[in-house]
């Protein structure tokens, strides 16, 4: 979903557990997502989440898989929503793997923010 969302943005999906994950610049509108594990986030996105600065993001929007429940999707904005940062109403959720077809959504979902 990153890919697809990267994509239609015109910019690159960054993993955060990649070392040069965290933001330089400030991000006017910034793309969130990820999965949910048995009813948590992932330890590297809780902790980027826990050191992205507020002062780098203008408004984020989320977005998630998962196979179970939408519950990364309230993770995420809480955890964002704490630091201050303002976060978008309308989220983007996939059940399991995206078809072809969700991917599309997901690019037509990204392009409503920018």
């Amino acid at each position: 979903m990153a890919e697809a969302i990267a994509q239609a943005a015109g910019t690159e999906a960054v993993s955060v557990d990649q070392p040069d994950a965290g933001l330089t610049e400030k991000a006017d509108v910034l793309f969130v997502g990820g999965a949910l594990y048995a009813y948590g986030l992932d330890s590297h996105l809780k902790a980027w989440l826990t050191d992205v600065q507020s002062d780098k993001v203008g408004k984020a929007v989320v977005f998630s898989t998962s196979w179970i429940s939408k519950h990364a999707l309230d993770l995420i904005r809480n955890a964002l929503t704490a630091k201050g940062i303002p976060v978008e109403t309308q989220t983007f959720y996939v059940k399991g793997n995206p078809s072809e077809a969700q991917r599309k959504a997901a690019g037509d979902f990204a392009r409503k923010f920018l």
